[in-house]
């Protein structure tokens, strides 16, 4: 049975239970939870096993790739430079990268890359994990794409290409990739890497895909159990030729995975992220608190700039500048459906802000499953995480 070590204060005590739970029910292989109220750090978990071919042992110090997680990250560093006045975001994007109006894409704002409006969701050919690791051209091979409907006419998740948009602006305004700039910026000497070098790398947990014992029940958001929505994502999914899979797919991340050392050191700003539970979490309680983002950015960033039917995710999505916002995409439990904010990452980790609540939630697994069955782990958490405040 595996033993949970680390924190918990007893008013969190439900988090740890439901750590715990998801554990004995043979949910995980290796995980990590932090969570901090305010600026108290009040749950910092860990247990299982970070390597499943060596049965290395997961430790306080283990971060985990975090996948789409990482957008957030991105996201804030973009508007940190908006912030700061380098460029408009409801400005043109052919200000300050010219090239990339062309094939109808000439009236694409800052803020169209950053909510997903771009109309660029996957590349137009198939993309090597070594060809991804040149962001300046795969941004140049995006800018002279055409889009799949007309910018800001509607939205679709850019679950990799969001990275080399976003990131491009900030490379364009601070001459620095966005792992350099978060390093620089805000990251300090957390761990928290979109980029890692070779000893994050090492002693980084390794992904496994296993499938884990289904979770539903009377508990379960609806959408978990809708099994038409879960159909239709299921068939998306395996389609060639679906806006889904050619945005989740491509690029491929090659030989092992998002466990290919090509990948994590790259640092893809879409879904390249490695980082640990507390360093995350961290990232969200500055947030929140005005450290990264003066709290009218945040306040900006996070009003919905699209809602409804999401053309690549085929379900409600919603979006602000770069951040989910609560919808079918980005469960919450209802204290936070109006405030949480975040990103989720594929395999169920999270990453969860919420200035009105005073929390900060992250959540990393290394066990993917299966998650078209309803991976509800981040959901429990972040609901015992809620039920603890009162």
């Amino acid at each position: 049975m595996t033993t949970v070590q680390g924190h918990c204060d007893p008013a969190f005590s439900a988090v740890r239970d439901v750590f715990d739970q998801n554990f004995a029910d043979g949910r995980e292989l290796g995980a990590a939870v932090a969570v901090y109220a305010g600026d108290r750090k009040v749950v910092d978990l860990w247990g299982g096993v970070a390597d499943r071919r060596t049965g290395r042992e997961w430790l306080a110090e283990t971060p985990c790739f975090a996948f789409s997680c990482t957008k957030a990250v991105t996201a804030t560093a973009a508007l940190l430079l908006a912030e700061r006045g380098a460029y408009e975001l409801d400005g043109p994007v052919t200000a300050w990268w010219p090239e990339y109006g062309v094939q109808g894409k000439e009236g694409t704002t800052a803020a169209h890359l950053l909510s997903h409006q771009a109309g660029l969701p996957a590349f137009a050919r198939p993309v090597s994990a070594e060809e991804a690791a040149d962001a300046p051209g795969r941004a140049a091979e995006l800018a002279a794409q055409a889009p799949e409907w007309e910018p800001g006419t509607a939205h679709g998740y850019h679950a990799l290409t969001f990275g080399w948009l976003a990131g491009e602006i900030v490379r364009r305004h601070s001459g620095r990739s966005v792992g350099e700039f978060v390093r620089d910026e805000f990251a300090g000497d957390r761990d928290l890497w979109i980029g890692a070098p070779d000893e994050v790398i090492d002693r980084a947990a390794k992904l496994t895909a296993g499938r884990r014992a289904p979770q539903s029940g009377a508990d379960a958001p609806k959408a978990v159990e809708d099994g038409n929505v879960l159909e239709r994502l299921a068939n998306a999914y395996v389609d060639p030729d679906s806006a889904l899979n050619r945005s989740l797919n491509n690029p491929h991340p090659g030989k092992g995975g998002y466990n290919n050392p090509v990948v994590l050191r790259a640092g893809w700003p879409a879904a390249g992220m490695i980082a640990t539970a507390p360093a995350l979490a961290g990232f969200y309680r500055d947030l929140i608190a005005g450290r990264i983002l003066r709290p009218e950015t945040l306040a900006d960033a996070l009003k919905p700039r699209v809602s409804g039917a999401d053309r690549t995710m085929l379900v409600q999505s919603s979006f602000g500048l770069g951040y989910m916002r609560p919808a079918m995409t980005f469960f919450t439990p209802p204290a936070g459906r109006q405030s949480a904010f975040g990103h989720t990452g594929a395999g169920g980790s999270i990453g969860l802000g919420d200035a009105d609540a005073g929390l900060a939630v992250a959540y990393l697994p290394n066990s993917m499953g299966d998650q078209l069955s309803g991976d509800l782990r981040a959901y429990r958490l972040t609901e015992a995480a809620y039920a603890s405040l009162s």
